[in-house]
């Protein structure tokens, strides 16, 4: 590892509990030469005296954009409106390599700047395996709300919660009425986490991977009273769910959840909604008869902020402290790509 300044930052989103790097990881990292400041934060699961014990630097929240110029700035979601323009090297999900909306904003701040995004989607190996991700508890959580709205029991407003206690609100109770349930992109990390949850509330899904795509059976996955999106598609793919689909008198499907919220993506295999949901109300209706309700939250797994955390820091810390080199490298060359990609557009 050459000499790393890395400052993790305070998420400006206020539903973000989560952090990339737990303190004891910090730890490490300061023992391998790298420098380390945190931003103050009254939402992070650890609090910053946690990481000033570990031997950190702090920092008012916000303070990156004064950040010495050779500083990595460290977060997880999107970054605020301002500045305009983008000095310094970013690691973070940035969400804008698939034309997303805000995705030409973003990579144009980069631009004016001379900054540079390390996305953490394109943290791969040399194979293109994904090395760090939150998909397990994306998919856990997003299948854990999908049968408790389906149940009748999901908590309005959500709020964070530990593993233990989600668990026990999973457990079938009495006069729970059986149902029939779908994971779609069932072998993939978020796919392992969806069925996972669904054996914790006593649900045995149906799971469908690449094979079952290929040569999609509509009616069969209508047939089905829940279904959980876990599939991030990387190529075009014909979609899923069609808006046709939901006025299809045979449609059973009550409870859908699409745990990549991919929406505004030409990519997105389930174009029949414009718009994520929120903690403040988790399910919205698609239709009234017979209803249909989407789960779209795109930090899902900040609800289990302690372990999605703890989980992702392993995988990414040896990562950092092999920057910024091997998958680094791949990551800075595929921003350079993305940059290209929106001049020519």
């Amino acid at each position: 590892m050459t000499e790393l300044h890395l400052w993790l930052r305070h998420e400006d989103r206020s539903t973000e509990r989560r952090t990339p790097l737990v303190p004891s990881d910090a730890r490490r990292l300061l023992a391998e030469g790298a420098t380390l400041t945190v931003e103050e934060s009254p939402q992070r699961i650890f609090p910053v005296e946690e990481y000033e014990a570990a031997g950190c630097r702090t920092a008012p929240a916000a303070s990156w954009v004064s950040a010495p110029e050779d500083a990595v700035i460290l977060g997880l979601k999107e970054l605020p409106d301002r500045p305009a323009v983008l000095a310094h090297r970013h690691i973070f999900f940035g969400h804008a390599y698939k034309r997303q909306p805000g995705a030409a904003d973003l990579l144009g701040r980069f631009a004016a700047g001379g900054g540079a995004l390390l996305d953490l989607e394109y943290l791969v190996d040399a194979d293109g395996r994904r090395l760090t991700a939150f998909g397990y508890w994306a998919g856990y959580l997003g299948a854990a709300l999908a049968v408790l709205h389906h149940r009748g029991r999901l908590p309005v407003p959500l709020t964070p919660t530990g593993r233990k206690a989600l668990d026990e609100s999973l457990r079938r109770a009495a006069g729970d009425q059986e149902f029939t349930a779908l994971v779609v992109g069932a072998l993939g990390r978020s796919g392992r986490g969806a069925r996972a949850a669904f054996t914790a509330a006593g649900v045995d899904p149906t799971c469908w991977d690449l094979a079952e795509t290929r040569d999609l059976d509509r009616p069969a996955l209508l047939r089905h009273d829940v279904m959980v999106n876990a599939v991030l598609a990387t190529s075009p793919v014909p979609p899923f769910v069609r808006e046709a689909d939901l006025d299809d008198p045979a449609r059973r499907l009550r409870t859908l959840c699409d745990v990549t919220c991919d929406v505004g993506s030409p990519l997105n295999v389930l174009p029949v909604y414009d718009r994520t949901t929120e903690w403040t109300e988790p399910a919205r209706r698609l239709r009234e008869r017979p209803p249909l309700d989407l789960i779209a939250i795109d930090n899902l797994p900040s609800l289990l902020p302690e372990e999605s955390s703890t989980d992702f820091s392993a995988a990414l810390l040896p990562q950092l402290l092999d920057f910024p080199g091997g998958a680094w490298a791949r990551c800075l060359d595929r921003f350079h790509q993305a940059l290209e990609e929106a001049r020519r557009d």
